[in-house]
């Protein structure tokens, strides 16, 4: 059965944060509208995602945030990458590709900064970027915003990650969008039972 549940009407504020794990559900930023968190919101999403484990106290993540002009100006380069690399591409598509970062108020992109030859494993400060993300997520969700952390092709991309002030190995852990907006359906989930195991000596 497809249904629809308002972040609002969830009183997620109100829930113990067990409950709210429990039953999160990303919002598609293609749903996402006004408002987004206003400064004080966003203040305490971003220092919630800098709570995460972090071996080493390296702060291998960080935050670059993305509001009004400032997606249009990086969905421009958006749009001249796609294009580069589609020169055949229809406008209509250049033109939707170039609105990717307008689909919701805020956006925060998380950019996962590796300090190479440090005796803190590579991975595991890969890892910390991605657990930023996931608490920036939550965080916001708990706040009653909608939310969804997605990277798709331009997260790649040479011409975009230079314009977002990316140098050497550094790589975008994802983009976050954050706005207002109702979830769609809960979608499956694997059962318990088959990515669940105890492990007991032979």
């Amino acid at each position: 059965q497809c249904f629809r549940w308002s972040m609002s009407e969830l009183n997620v504020r109100d829930r113990r944060p067990i409950d709210l794990l429990l039953s999160r559900r990303s919002v598609l930023a293609n749903l996402m509208a006004d408002p987004g968190p206003d400064e004080a919101d966003l203040r305490s999403i971003l220092e919630a995602a800098m709570r995460v484990p972090d071996h080493g106290r390296l702060t291998p993540w960080r935050f670059v945030v993305l509001r009004g002009e400032a997606r249009h100006a990086v969905g421009d380069v958006i749009g001249a990458s796609f294009r580069r690399d589609n020169p055949d591409a229809a406008d209509e598509r250049v033109a939707l590709e170039r609105r990717r970062l307008a689909r919701a108020p805020v956006v925060v992109a998380v950019v996962s900064k590796v300090q190479k030859g440090h005796k803190i494993p590579e991975w595991e400060q890969v890892l910390s970027a991605g657990a930023a993300c996931q608490n920036l997520l939550v965080a916001a969700q708990s706040l009653g915003y909608a939310a969804q952390w997605l990277t798709e092709w331009y997260a790649y991309d040479a011409a975009v990650c230079r314009a977002l002030g990316l140098v050497g190995d550094d790589r975008l852990a994802g983009f976050l969008y954050i706005g207002s907006g109702d979830a769609l359906g809960e979608r499956g989930r694997p059962a318990y039972e088959d990515v669940v195991s105890e492990w007991a000596p032979p």
